[in-house]
């Protein structure tokens, strides 16, 4: 039987089991290590939007998206403004509308588009967060996860990620 060619997806292929297996076994990794690294040093070293950001990096690591200079840059530049947009105009929705807004902008500008850290205004806003976040969990999070991303990615084809580091 035929189905007609509106059934039909447009949609990517399936990865191998083995990518499925390594970019899951990365991503796992990447959240533990953080998370360990919480525990141990009392720092934080993780937030949510990093499980968005191991989805990039691991799961579709040719994307610019997943790119070193897209993860830490994006973290880096969306939190430092969702910091100053708190520090001048609190916790509003209006603030974190704002913050998410520039966030982009910001990131397009340096080239630095992760969509993950589009989040990250609103959880430095709502967790009324010192700029000491910029360094822990921002900076040091986004470190592991890229340096996880390279050693599982390299795993996977050597010398392909990243694509690009600046």
């Amino acid at each position: 039987m035929r189905f007609p060619s509106v059934l039909k997806s447009g949609a990517p292929a399936a990865p191998s089991l083995r990518f499925i297996f390594l970019s899951s076994l990365g991503a796992g990794l990447a959240i533990a290590m953080t998370g360990w690294l919480s525990v141990v040093s009392g720092t934080p070293w993780l937030m949510a939007p990093f499980g968005a950001s191991c989805v990039l990096a691991f799961g579709v690591p040719d994307s610019p998206l997943a790119q070193p200079r897209a993860i830490i840059g994006g973290h880096l530049i969306a939190t430092l403004i969702g910091i100053i947009t708190a520090q001048l105009l609190g916790d509003s929705w209006i603030g974190m509308a704002l913050a998410v807004a520039l966030a982009l902008a910001a990131m397009q500008i340096t080239r630095t588009v992760h969509a993950p850290a589009g989040a990250d205004p609103i959880v430095v806003i709502m967790a009324h967060a010192p700029f000491s976040y910029l360094v822990s969990p921002v900076l040091a999070g986004s470190l592991v996860i890229v340096a996880f991303a390279w050693a599982i990615n390299h795993l996977q084809r050597p010398g392909t990620y990243p694509r690009y580091w600046l």
